[in-house]
């Protein structure tokens, strides 16, 4: 395994700062469509997190809980509205409205006096009055307005708090979410460069192999030549080493693979050709390491970002049971402005009023036919479930540290006991082929011997990137493959420093094995 990978924290350090900064264009990072030439795993890292399909749809995923944050706010500033009508109708209408063809009504009301010899009943004429007070019953067949309006909620049972405080943890929560993307892909192009290197060396065994049973087959031809050995042992030789190459072959083919699910990790096009042009440059290595289960396990807990997620998730949940209990909470919005209208009491548009107005306005539902208490009922319902949840993610996240740990102990143990077994074999294939030259062995000595020999050093390369893929996994399940500095406040940050400061602190590099 090569040295830390310090680009890795720079990397995490730069997306994850602007994606908290608040710039929408967040990191100036041409994207790479293609590479060529040689690739290290600390540029592979690299590039990942760049333009990585889940790190970028995880950044978009701030930008979004952003915009919900600043809709919650909203709620609690006051609101300005210019607001403008214009009506214009058919005269017919206006004549229809006033019911009596435009002519003011005469209205003749008995005054209860006697009356005089002769003369009718006395009476008062309030058409002149009605006409006065009330405006002419012909209203003007054009109106316009102008409204500027300013509305502010005032009380609201505490919902609008709750609200701006549960849209404020969602955008933390997505912040560990992208910690997590960011952890998850450098653990995955880890296992993946790996996994290529592996696949490469396994095409060096394949080729080796090949080779040497090409010397096999024609040092009996030699031999068959010379009238030392039959017929038969050409024919061995030769299907033997038909029977070798389609490994060769298979071996390629998956080297090729590899290469295109780096690649795709890497959020690289297809390459002309249907092969990448990079060339992965290291080697499986294998650095040890003072592991502690315990230790290991602890640490998962303090530094994980997806547990951090699930804990802003639990705070969320609790502010929607205040958004829904404030249902039982009266209301009251106050709201106020200036209006500029043309006048009703005549029909010319250009004579207008202005003036100002305001209001207060309450709403309390005494009764809602008990949905409140269902929206209370369900709020709190979602509670436990986040609880449960973050119960779980806790013994998943201690199962993914165990599993690991596992991986690396069988094959750590696989690598120690295989690199005695290739040695071993490259022995017996040695002596094997100075007693078939000597006249004392077989040439199913050799065959077996290089079989052994082959099965050896396979087996080795394997555990080798096993054990390079399970320590990435390992680095992830613990959260020690990168660190954050964090702009807000962590919830288990106290148990984190209270891991760091025991007496044996972060897993270290020990010893290299070659």
């Amino acid at each position: 395994m090569p040295r830390p990978l310090l680009i890795r924290a720079a990397a995490a350090f730069a997306l994850l700062a602007a994606a908290h900064a608040g710039d929408s264009a967040r990191v100036a990072r041409p994207a790479q469509h293609t590479i060529t030439g040689d690739l290290t795993l600390d540029r592979a890292v690299f590039i990942a997190i760049q333009q990585n399909p889940d790190v970028l749809k995880q950044l978009a995923e701030i930008e979004r809980t952003r915009g919900l944050i600043i809709q919650a706010r909203a709620q609690a500033l006051p609101h300005l509205s210019l607001t403008t009508t214009y009506d214009q109708q058919d005269p017919r209408l206006t004549e229809q409205q006033s019911g009596s063809g435009g002519r003011v009504p005469q209205i003749l009301i008995p005054t209860g006096l006697p009356p005089g010899p002769g003369q009718p009943a006395p009476t008062v004429d309030l058409g002149p009055l009605f006409s006065r007070s009330s405006g002419s019953f012909q209203s003007p067949d054009k109106t316009w307005s102008i409204n500027f309006e300013v509305k502010q909620v005032i009380y609201a049972g505490g919902a609008v708090s709750a609200a701006i405080r549960a849209q404020k943890f969602t955008g933390e929560r997505a912040y560990y979410q992208l910690r997590d993307v960011i952890d998850a892909t450098i653990a995955s192009v880890r296992a993946q460069f790996y996994t290529v290197l592996t696949n490469r060396s396994l095409i060096t065994v394949a080729e080796e192999t090949v080779h040497l049973q090409e010397e096999l087959v024609a040092d009996q031809r030699n031999r068959l030549d010379a009238g030392t050995v039959p017929r038969f042992n050409v024919l061995r030789a030769e299907v033997e080493l038909a029977n070798v190459v389609p490994t060769m072959i298979r071996a390629r083919n998956e080297y090729v693979l590899s290469e295109l699910s780096l690649a795709k990790l890497l959020g690289l096009d297809a390459a002309s050709g249907g092969q990448p042009r990079f060339h992965c440059v290291g080697e499986l290595a294998v650095n040890e390491r003072p592991f502690d289960i315990g230790q290991a396990l602890d640490l998962a807990k303090a530094r994980r970002p997806f547990l951090k997620a699930e804990r802003q998730l639990i705070k969320i949940q609790a502010e929607k049971i205040k958004i829904a209990f404030a249902g039982y909470l009266p209301q009251l919005n106050g709201q106020a402005g200036y209006q500029i209208r043309n006048s009703r009491l005549t029909d010319d548009i250009d004579s207008s009023v202005d003036g100002w107005f305001f209001g207060v306005a309450g709403n309390w539902k005494l009764f809602d036919g008990l949905e409140t208490f269902g929206q209370v009922k369900e709020a709190k319902a979602a509670l436990e479930i986040a609880k449960i949840g973050y119960d779980d993610a806790v013994q998943g996240v201690e199962l993914e540290v165990q599993q690991a740990y596992a991986n690396l102990t069988t094959a750590r143990a696989t690598i120690k006991s295989q690199q005695k077994n290739v040695e071993q074999a490259r022995e017996a294939l040695r002596l094997s082929d100075e007693r078939l030259n000597a006249g004392a062995g077989s040439q199913l000595e050799v065959l077996d011997a290089r079989v052994a020999l082959t099965r050896a050093q396979t087996t080795e390369l394997v555990a080798r990137g096993d054990y390079n893929k399970a320590l990435a996994e390992f680095d992830r399940a613990t959260a020690t493959d990168t660190s954050y500095v964090e702009s807000f406040r962590d919830p288990l940050k106290k148990l984190e420093a209270e891991v760091l400061a025991r007496p044996h602190p972060k897993f270290r590099a020990r010893a290299h094995i070659r």
